[in-house]
């Protein structure tokens, strides 16, 4: 199989480092064809603390995947979540030179590049610059202001802003690793495209990723997203509570957490105990279930109030802003027992679990449509749609090269002939990409 069909996503979370290898099938679908994950040591919160061993993480991750698909990888799509990320709203707006002309592609551009300009925090960087709505002369609510006639553009603008340092970590690991860099994409927008329909981002609704160092958040409302967050805190607390609350060893919590927790603690009986071995020659202990649960349900209250005020932050509770398709629960913490039902009382919004076979291929294992896969999932479908781009963008070049080649007229009206195709507009993150693999080679 040719290797420039298939796409790499490689999720580095706080608990475990996957990646994952996929392909469209004939459907148009991704299909999986390799996993590998291995036990994430240096990670913390969503950002890398330790890079030697993040990078023995990866290159354990990539052979189990690459043993199993039988491919190798060299490129792959990598995502960035963290507690350094945070998002701001900004409007912004440009007076055009010449208002007989039509707004095009380059006066969005320049809008953009405008956005860029504003200042950060030390270290920080704008990962992500997302147009909300435009004005032409006054007019809102513009979804789309290519073609129309105007003076003054402007806009509101979601702007995603993280820690320079933190980016250019994870580039060094998969770097170190062997790896190429093909892309970098925000991890609650992954998520968000593995999980989520279109209905749903059109109604609105908000995409809950509860990994094992961070939880985070993406809204949309009519199919464009309003808002991110990420929450510094999750599964890997919820362990340390219950290994404190008990006084037990990671391994056990870790177990009792999965196999008996629930964040629910009205339903557990309280007779219901379960018994632990004591370590090395100590009697073993008995841990009641309704303690259990109710050490789970404190921690995870909290957990889920942040994210409501985030979603309160948003402006959930205006009317034009309702999101009537509620709350979508996706990461490895969606896996906890009656957490729907506690999100449900606590935010009073509607609220399922997400799993990420929105576009996944019929014949995939369950494994992979499981929501601890979320995000790799939409790694990978993120990095067939840019290799999509690239070919599109490929052929268009060659396209002018032939209709050059075979006009044969005289020099004056070259440029007519080569009219450069629309090209899509690269994303920031795109952009940043470009960034950080240059600063990685210019760094050795």
């Amino acid at each position: 199989m040719e290797n420039n069909k298939i796409s790499v996503g490689l999720d580095i979370g706080t608990t475990k480092i996957v990646a994952m290898i996929g392909r469209k099938n004939e459907y148009g679908k991704a299909e999986i064809l390799g996993i590998g994950k291995s036990k994430s040591l240096g990670v913390h919160r969503g950002v890398v603390n330790n890079i030697t061993q993040t990078i023995q993480s990866i290159q354990q991750a990539v052979q189990e995947a690459e043993a199993e698909s039988g491919l190798k990888i060299e490129e792959v799509t990598v995502g960035i979540a963290g507690q350094h990320i945070r998002s701001l709203q900004h409007s912004d707006y440009i007076t055009r030179p010449n208002s007989d002309l039509v707004i095009d592609e380059e006066d969005i551009d320049r809008l953009i590049n405008q956005v860029h300009k504003l200042v950060m925090l030390p270290g920080e960087e704008i990962i992500h610059v997302l147009p909300q709505e435009y004005k032409v002369d006054g007019q809102g609510e513009i979804k789309e202001p290519i073609g129309m006639y105007g003076g003054r553009l402007e806009a509101n603008f979601h702007v995603v802003v993280g820690q320079v340092s933190s980016i250019r970590n994870i580039g060094r690991c998969v770097k170190s690793s062997g790896l190429e860099l093909d892309g970098i994409t925000l991890e609650p927008l992954a998520s968000a495209n593995a999980v989520l329909s279109q209905e749903e981002k059109e109604a609105g609704v908000a995409l809950i990723d509860i990994g094992g160092g961070t939880t985070d958040l993406a809204v949309f409302k009519d199919g464009i997203i309003r808002h991110t967050a990420v929450i510094p805190f999750g599964g890997n607390v919820i362990t340390e509570d219950i290994k404190e609350g008990c006084s037990i060893i990671e391994k056990q919590a870790e177990l009792l957490k999965i196999k008996f927790g629930s964040a629910w603690p009205g339903e557990n009986k309280d007779n219901e105990i379960v018994s632990i071995p004591g370590l090395r020659g100590r009697e073993p202990k008995e841990i009641t279930l309704k303690n259990l649960s109710k050490i789970i349900h404190a921690r995870v209250t909290e957990i889920v109030e942040q994210v409501y005020v985030e979603i309160k932050n948003y402006g959930h509770e205006e009317q034009k802003k309702k999101l009537i398709a509620g709350i979508v629960l996706t990461g490895g913490g969606a896996q906890l027992k009656h957490l729907k039902q506690l999100v449900e009382y606590i935010t009073g919004m509607d609220t399922r679990i997400g799993y990420p076979n929105e576009h996944l291929a019929g014949d995939s294992d369950e494994e992979v449509a499981s929501p601890l896969f979320a995000t790799a999932v939409g790694l990978v479908m993120d990095g067939l749609k840019r290799q999509e781009r690239k070919r599109i963008e490929k052929a268009a070049e060659e396209e002018i090269k032939n209709e050059a080649e075979t006009a044969a007229q005289p020099a004056i009206d070259d440029d007519e002939i080569i009219a450069p195709p629309k090209k899509e507009r690269r994303s920031f993150l795109d952009k940043l990409t470009e960034r950080v693999k240059d600063f990685l080679d210019n760094a050795e």
